[in-house]
């Protein structure tokens, strides 16, 4: 493979789609070509974007419009026949529409109460989608800022481990591929290392193999960062051996 052929290999490495020979080879080639490990840093927050992407929610003011509009609009009469029957006849047919004038009522009430829990659910998605926005931005921010420098490490089990730190945002990125999924009622926690002194720096999801984090708190002196393997929830201290500590890049 030349090095022409390196070049135009960003997109797939920014995917975890090389195999392991051709990963080392464009990893080496990244020590050298600073065009393409910036393209890479580039690609790998466009990627984090479009992982957080959600979808578009109703517009919250759709129920009332709906629920003005039928008071405006006539129903039209029923379609009968001519009752040829006694006067008694037509009484007892009138009463089992009093019934499905209540039953009617009642369907009304609950889909009342229905769209109410619906547009509060709305309401919890927009929000939550506007922060998984903030959240994105923030990451790619730090993979793109000109001053990010990055340092990537060989895991277990064939995982790789890179964190990306831009001092001038004074923030860190961690991206892991293809680690283990930690036991039933466990997390991985990413740890800043402070001369020594293990800081939290947030948790990784226990369902995803490949991630991007943006590590909670600022870089500030730490040297390096661990992984360790933590209760669900976290802990305010590691409580196990680190699976992973990597050197901050200066």
């Amino acid at each position: 493979m030349t090095t022409a052929d390196l070049h135009t290999l960003t997109g797939a490495y920014a995917l975890h789609a090389l195999d392991d020979d051709e990963r080392e080879r464009f990893e080496r080639h990244t020590t050298e070509c600073g065009d393409c490990a910036q393209e890479v840093r580039e690609l790998e927050a466009t990627a984090a974007r479009l992982g957080l992407a959600a979808t578009t929610t109703p517009d919250p003011a759709l129920k009332t419009r709906v629920m003005r509009r039928v008071t405006t609009v006539r129903q039209e009469s029923p379609r009968t026949r001519a009752l040829s029957a006694p006067r008694a006849i037509g009484v007892r047919r009138r009463r089992p529409a009093r019934w499905a004038l209540a039953a009617a009522l009642a369907a009304a009430a609950a889909l009342g109460g229905t769209a109410a829990w619906q547009h509060e659910r709305a309401q919890d998605a927009q929000e939550q989608a506007r922060q998984a926005e903030r959240h994105a931005d923030q990451l790619a921010a730090v993979l793109a800022a000109p001053d990010a420098a990055s340092r990537t490490a060989k895991l277990a089990d064939g995982a790789r481990g890179t964190v990306v730190v831009s001092r001038s945002r004074d923030q860190a990125v961690f991206i892991g591929s293809r680690m283990a999924k930690p036991p039933s009622g466990k997390v991985y926690q990413l740890w800043f290392d402070d001369a020594g002194t293990m800081r939290s720096a947030g948790l990784m999801d226990p369902g995803r193999t490949t991630e991007a984090v943006l590590m909670k708190g600022s870089v500030g002196g730490a040297s390096g960062m661990g992984i360790t393997v933590e209760p669900a929830g976290g802990s305010p201290k590691p409580t196990s051996a680190p699976v992973a500590l990597l050197g901050l890049p200066v």
